[in-house]
Parts: C-alpha cells; sequence; structure tokens
C-alpha cells in the first residue's frame, strides 16, 4: 500500500556507539515525525572488545544508547520498537546452539520493559529456526558457499553471522508474524 514507506537506515557493522558517532543517529532523529516506527536492533557489533570504535559495555553505554534512541524516537512522537539480535549460527561439538550476544539481549529486554517499549525476542525466535534446521542444515540460512558458487565469492566462504535469501527471508518472517502478535497500529498493513 502507498500508505506504508520503509525507511532502511540500518547500516552493517554499526553498533550503537558508532551509529550515534557517524551522526547515522541524528539524520533518523531529523526526519522522526508523528505515525513512525523505529525498529532497534543492535548488539552484534556493540560486543567487539577489541574495537574502541564500536565496543559498548552492555550494561552502560549499551544500555544508556538504547534508552536515548527510545526516549529521541517518543520524542517526535514516534514510537520505538525494540528487536533482541539474531543469534549467530554456533552450535558446539554436541549441536547445541550456543549464545555469543552476553548480556546484550538482556539489556534491549531490559530497557524495553523498563520503558514499556514493544520487544520482539528475536534471539530466541532465530534460536529455534536454526534448531530446526539442525547445525549443518542451518548453514542453507548463512552465507557458506564454495568459490564460485555464487560470482560475487570468488573464495570459499563460511560466515555463520549474516544470512542469505533465504535466510533473510525467514527472518523477516518472524518479525512479522511476531509484529502482528501486538497492539500496535501497524498491524494493520502486516499481511501474511
Amino acid at each position: 500500500t502507498d500508505q506504508i514507506t520503509f525507511d532502511n537506515r540500518a547500516v552493517n557493522g554499526r553498533s550503537t556507539r558508532s551509529f550515534i558517532d557517524e551522526k547515522k543517529w541524528e539524520a533518523v532523529y531529523k526526519v522522526l515525525k508523528k505515525g513512525d516506527y523505529v525498529f532497534i536492533q543492535f548488539g552484534h557489533n556493540d560486543s567487539k572488545e577489541q574495537d574502541s570504535l564500536r565496543y559498548t559495555n552492555p550494561h552502560t553505554a549499551y544500555r544508556h544508547n538504547l534508552i536515548r534512541f527510545v526516549k529521541e524516537t517518543r520524542e517526535k512522537g514516534a514510537t520505538p520498537v525494540i528487536f533482541s539480535s539474531i543469534v549467530r549460527r554456533n552450535f558446539n561439538e554436541n549441536g547445541v546452539l550456543i549464545s555469543t550476544h552476553g548480556d546484550y539481549t538482556l539489556e534491549a529486554r531490559l530497557v524495553a520493559q523498563e520503558y514499556n517499549v514493544p520487544f520482539i525476542d528475536l534471539e530466541y525466535y532465530t534460536e529455534l529456526l536454526e534448531q530446526s534446521y539442525g547445525p549443518e542444515k542451518s548453514k542453507q540460512l548463512h552465507l557458506h558457499y564454495k568459490a564460485g558458487e555464487i560470482a560475487y565469492y570468488k573464495e570459499d566462504k563460511a560466515d555463520d553471522t549474516h544470512l542469505n535469501e533465504k535466510g533473510a527471508t525467514a527472518v523477516a518472517k518472524i518479525v512479522a508474524e511476531q509484529l502482528k502478535k501486538t497492539n500496535l497500529d501497524l498491524v494493520k498493513y502486516i499481511k501474511l
């Protein structure tokens, strides 16, 4: 419908810190208006302890950056929605999927709860997705390719964080299903 416009401001490799420092949040904030929704999901890159430009402590800077996004979104009359990070494909030798996000997903959940923000637990739902495929078949959801299998990858690619089209489509469906269960006005536009 022409009543809905998506404006995807996500940039790969960004943390809450670098998103703010690079003025990407400022660019979002400047154009926000009443009736907009801001989908907030960070954590993968906030945990990079070896990168001083991206790392945030989950209990301090990360938490406060999420709170800033929530408060400033609401200042403009827009509605924030917080999503936990999706899981990485990280199965141990026993076939158990192990979380790599530490306290980042917990803090996202706590900020959502404390500030009464709709929360979509994508870590949980993508955990179920990965487990349904299992340790080997879950490669089908990620950037796992032999050299030349896809023209873009000249060498073997084994990326357990980023999704391929099949994985991205599956996660987008999960997002739509979970948003449909909320009381948000946008629900009327979701068709599954």
